[in-house]
């Protein structure tokens, strides 16, 4: 009984109706430095790593 091709992906989902969607925000340059301090990194390398969220332009 298996899938075929063995790289098939199956799954069972589930919903309500009162179920509700969230995004996360963008993240504000404090955010990113209170995370690189915590992490032990320097805020370029928290920057690279989460520069998809960022709401800022690192550059600036």
């Amino acid at each position: 009984m298996a899938m075929w091709p063995g790289a098939s992906v199956s799954g069972i989902y589930y919903s309500h109706p009162e179920a509700q969607y969230f995004v996360v925000g963008r993240l504000g340059r404090d955010q990113i430095e209170d995370y690189a301090a915590r992490k032990g990194w320097s805020v370029a390398e928290a920057e690279k790593w989460l520069s998809p969220n960022l709401g800022y332009d690192p550059d600036d």
